[in-house]
């Protein structure tokens, strides 16, 4: 199929604005895969301290053999559900790497922390920044400089982009990255939502949203939501750096097990054929448009607004928000998952997953598929689901993987083809005007919603708010603006904690949205929201000249947000400053202090908040 034009477009204006800073990073590239393998560059005594551990075997296959070594950067810890499974893959890896004549050891480990946990509390002021954090803690992890290939174990939220960018930075290794599946689904998200808005209410109380909430969330895998996390499995198929079909089968089975072998023998299949596939070649602007393609289409996390920008800058590649605003104009909404639609991560695996959306994708030339992939089979591999073999006669264990063709959609109100989407576009919007530039995603925004003008009420944190919510002050049409809450203010956190008390006004059927320079959570969806918002207020953006009862118009079908401001009066009004108990309160407490650089050296989020620039 011939690529969409505007697809094409796209790609071709981000290559030529990229073009300077791609050639740069790709001359580093090629510069450390021309070197010596790391066990015959370096001296004894790092050789001696690298291998040191090592049984004797492994030690002997390495250095004397000069057997591949594959670099494990592992995100486990047993706070993340999606990270427990996590604690048994090295010994797998280890394992099949023996068998494939190849030694691998656990370069490192990264921090992963979960969204779930500190949301709407001052922990969640660490996310966003945990992402650099957990790049830089791969970059220490791979700077041992003694690795052939290197496998990435993670998942979540900000731990698969940190993860690449690190990765990114090594970009000479082939890399392939090992996810570990959802769990198995439990309270629907539905329920559980509903559940969120009667505790908002006082409808029920603690212990009826507890149990709801540990019926949702009850075993190891990741949350069953469509949100950030599975986002970013959903990404990592469409660019390839799976094996293909990884992302969404469950924990703790054979076939999970087997696809985590696949990914050492996927990884050792490189790097013996002397394929010369190293991340840093792989991710280039074709792979980087594919993503935002597969985002679009099934109505993903707003947050790889951000990430991706930041990963895209980690391969020298400069993307914005009218790269994603135009895809989306032409890029079909493919799949309803929570929150776009009923189902979940499960139900969308079972439909036809993300096999089927980058089938149709590139089927419709919405996709590049003469894109290179850790797979010697291309892109196309990515279209089919993997299955187990039967084993072979007298042995329990399975006979290998094979892969099936997906076939139509087995649930057409989940997953739907390209010629007869849901959506004609892929729901995301590029909002600009007199208070900056934002995003929305409006793919399971009520179409009455697309447009909400009301006066404003202004805040200062998000407890504010919902201490007006409480207060019965918000029972009006009113558009929430929530400031100080970009990076450089506070660290951009998700205001998640903030979905139900607005979707409660809004079911009483006041015209409500909200607007802010932070995030909201991939789950979020049903209240129109204008994130993102930059500049932020702390960086001098417009946001810090709104006043109450100023009438705002958040509107996205015509793409604009706007104070309805006289322009003569907006452009005399004095810009507030962020007030000096908030800059307090925001460096102090559960490591905050830490993280002063960060918040002084952020740059904008359609920047992608980076820090290390």
């Amino acid at each position: 199929m011939k690529l969409h034009p505007e697809v094409a477009a796209v790609t071709d204006r981000i290559r030529r604005r990229s073009a300077p800073g791609r050639a740069a990073y790709l001359r580093l590239v090629d510069e450390a895969a021309a070197r010596d393998r790391g066990a015959d560059r370096m001296g004894c005594a790092n050789v001696a301290h690298a291998f040191a551990g090592l049984p004797a075997n492994d030690k002997f296959k390495v250095v004397a053999e000069k057997a591949p070594n594959i670099g494990i950067v592992n995100a486990y810890n047993d706070m993340l559900s999606a990270h427990v499974p996590l604690g048994r893959y090295p010994d797998i890896i280890k394992e099949e790497a023996r068998r494939n004549g190849a030694t691998a050891q656990v370069a490192g480990g990264v921090p992963a922390m979960c969204d779930g946990v500190t949301q709407g509390t001052p922990g969640m002021e660490l996310s966003l920044f945990s992402r650099d954090v957990i790049a830089m803690a791969t970059a220490v992890s791979l700077s041992h400089d003694v690795f052939d290939a290197a496998l990435m174990l993670g998942i979540c939220d900000k731990i698969v982009p940190g993860l690449l960018i690190g990765a990114l930075q090594f970009g000479h290794l082939p890399t392939v990255f090992v996810p570990g599946g959802p769990m198995p689904s439990g309270l629907s998200n539905s329920e559980k939502a509903k559940v969120r808005e009667q505790a908002a209410q006082g409808l029920v109380g603690r212990a009826e949203l507890l149990d709801a909430e540990s019926r949702a969330y009850h075993s190891p895998g990741t949350c069953t939501f469509y949100g950030t996390a599975n986002s970013n499995q959903m990404l990592m198929e469409a660019m390839g750096l799976h094996v293909p079909g990884t992302a969404f089968v469950n924990p703790g089975n054979e076939l999970r097990d087997e696809l985590t072998r696949e990914s050492v023998r996927t990884v050792l299949g490189i790097v013996k054929a002397k394929r010369f596939t190293p991340i840093g070649r792989l991710v280039d602007e074709r792979a980087i448009v594919n993503a935002m393609a597969a985002l679009l289409a099934t109505g993903g996390s707003t947050n790889h607004l951000i990430h991706w920008v930041a990963v895209a800058r980690a391969a020298g590649i400069t993307i914005d928000w009218d790269d994603f605003a135009q895809l989306s104009a032409v890029v079909p909404l493919l799949a309803r998952v929570y929150p776009n639609g009923t189902a979940d991560v499960n139900q969308f695996q079972a439909a036809g997953g993300p096999g089927f959306v980058i089938r149709e994708l590139l089927d419709a030339g919405l996709m590049h598929e003469d894109v290179l992939t850790v797979r010697e089979g291309g892109i196309r591999e990515y279209t089919r689901e993997p299955g187990l073999l039967p084993p072979p006669p007298g042995e329990g264990r399975g006979g290998g993987l094979q892969w099936r063709d997906i076939g139509p959609s087995r649930a057409i109100d989940i997953v739907r083809p390209a010629a007869d989407p849901f959506s004609a576009t892929g729901g995301l919007k590029l909002l600009t005007g007199n208070l900056g530039r934002s995003v929305i995603k409006v793919s399971a925004v009520p179409n009455d919603r697309h447009v909400i003008e009301a006066p404003a009420r202004v805040f200062n944190a998000q407890d504010e708010l919902l201490r007006a919510f409480n207060g019965g002050e918000l029972e009006h049409d009113v558009v929430c603006v929530v400031r100080w809450q970009g990076p450089q203010a506070n660290g951009m956190p998700e205001l998640h904690k903030l979905t139900p008390p607005l979707a409660v006004l809004q079911g009483r059927g006041f015209r409500v949205a909200l607007v802010t320079d932070g995030r909201m959570s991939g789950a979020s969806g049903k209240v129109p929201a204008a994130i993102h918002v930059s500049p932020e207020a702390a960086a001098g953006g417009p946001l810090a000249k709104l006043h109450d009862g100023d009438i705002v118009r958040v509107d996205a079908d015509a793409g604009t947000l706007q104070a309805l401001v006289p322009a003569d009066e907006w452009a005399a009004r004095e810009t507030a400053a962020m007030p000096e108990n908030l800059k307090t309160a925001n460096g102090i407490g559960v490591g905050r202090e830490m993280f002063a650089a960060f918040r002084r050296n952020a740059l904008l989020a359609e920047e992608g908040a980076c820090t290390w620039l």
